[in-house]
């Protein structure tokens, strides 16, 4: 999202349940991070709900659009957190950090968003390399038109229908868990567990060493 009334629509949704949820399920898999990457930091929200949980943890987050870094800026002052949350503007593809530079790497709803999927996957393999906890999470792309349509009726019943169209070829744009699990194969990933956690979402998974 570069336009910046887009970012602040996006930003006024009510993400606080999904978002406490994530944080949970990361923090279940990440036991005791201290150094976190948040690949498509977005308005920063996760960001300054992790750090607003935990106190002596820091995050890095990363995201190409500067319209959401902005807002995520905001969000981030608001919360008082300027000193642990942090932001770069960079390509997630492309990581401006060293293998070892963070004790875990997250992500949510940003694969499906990501043209060279591959090239993504050889990134987050690259700076989280063997050690680093690793919670990755975003849409499935469902089997059968008929079970697109089905999702979109049920999670965004109430939407308008741009807001239904947007979950549509957002769906239509996701990964299977099985692609997730081969471009993770090709890009070395090692010890990663790959599911589907809702009807939507698959997660991709790895403890920290």
């Amino acid at each position: 999202m570069d336009d910046p009334a887009e970012a602040l629509a996006y930003d006024a949704i009510d993400h606080r349940a999904v978002n406490a949820r994530f944080v949970d399920d990361f923090l279940s898999c990440a036991a005791r991070p201290r150094r976190v990457l948040d690949l498509g930091v977005g308005t920063g929200q996760i960001a300054v709900a992790l750090a607003a949980r935990v106190s002596g943890l820091s995050v890095t987050g990363v995201d190409l659009s500067p319209a959401m870094l902005d807002v995520a800026r905001r969000n981030i002052a608001a919360a008082g957190l300027d000193g642990r949350v942090s932001l770069v503007h960079a390509d997630t593809k492309a990581l401006p950090f060293a293998p070892g530079s963070f004790d875990a790497v997250m992500s949510n709803s940003l694969v499906h968003h990501v043209a060279d999927v591959a090239r993504f996957f050889d990134a987050l393999a690259y700076v989280a390399g063997e050690t680093a906890a690793l919670f990755v999470r975003d849409l499935a792309r469902p089997e059968s038109v008929e079970a697109v349509e089905a999702l979109v009726a049920r999670w965004a019943r109430d939407e308008d229908a741009t807001g239904q169209a947007l979950f549509r070829a957002s769906l239509g744009a996701a990964l299977t868990v099985d692609e997730v699990r081969a471009a993770c194969d090709r890009a070395g990933l090692v010890d990663v567990t790959v599911s589907m956690t809702s009807d939507r979402h698959w997660t991709l998974s790895r403890p920290g060493a």
